[in-house]
C-alpha cells in the first residue's frame, strides 16, 4: 500500500518547495505512529543514536548520514537488522528521503520490541537543507540521490542526483 502512495505522490505531483509542504506531505501519508526527531535534535553533540538508512543501496551510495547503516526498504529484512541491534532500548533513528519509507521501517522495529525508535523529520533532504554534512564512500559530498526529478523538488540545497 505504501508503495502505491509513494507512486501516487510521484505521478500526481503532491510536492511543494518548503518545509511546511513536507510537514503537510508527512501529515497526509504518515500515521505518526513513530515519534519524529528533528534534524537539529539529531545533530546535537550528545545525541548517541544508531542511524538506519531506509533508502535503497543506490541512494545510500550517493550519500548518507555519517555512520548510517543501510537497511533498505524494498529489500528490508527485519531479522538481519535486529541481529545488528541487540540492545532493544538503544536510541535508533530511521531516515529516508523525506520520512515516509522510514516510518514503515521504524514501525517494524517497534513491533519487534525496540522502545526508543524515531523517524527523522524530513529525512536526508531536510538534513542537507539545514546545511548538515552528508557522506559517501570517499568522504563528504554535496550529492543527494533524489529518487526522481519530481521528488528532487524537496531538496533545496546540494547536488540533485536521480536516475
Amino acid at each position: 500500500m505504501r508503495k502505491l502512495i509513494l507512486l501516487s505522490i510521484l505521478l500526481f505531483g503532491f510536492f511543494g518547495n518548503s518545509q511546511g509542504s513536507i510537514k503537510k506531505l508527512l501529515k497526509k501519508h504518515n500515521q505518526e505512529s513513530v515519534p519524529y526527531i528533528s534534524v537539529e535534535e539529531l545533530a546535537m553533540p550528545k545525541t548517541d543514536a544508531i542511524l538506519l538508512d531506509a533508502r535503497e543501496i543506490s541512494e545510500f551510495n550517493v550519500s548518507h548520514l555519517q555512520d548510517a547503516i543501510q537497511v533498505g526498504y524494498d529489500e528490508f529484512n527485519l531479522e538481519t537488522t535486529t541481529e545488528l541491534l541487540p540492545d532493544k532500548s538503544a536510541t535508533i533513528v530511521v531516515y529516508c528521503s523525506v520520512g515516509i519509507r522510514s516510518e514503515d521501517i521504524a514501525e517494524q522495529l517497534k513491533k519487534a520490541g525496540y522502545t526508543n525508535v524515531f523517524n527523522l523529520f524530513g529525512g536526508i533532504f531536510e538534513w542537507k537543507n539545514n546545511d548538515f554534512k552528508i557522506y559517501n564512500a570517499e568522504g563528504e559530498t554535496d550529492d543527494v540521490h533524489t529518487f526522481s526529478k519530481e521528488w528532487s523538488k524537496w531538496l533545496l540545497k546540494g547536488n540533485k542526483i536521480y536516475d
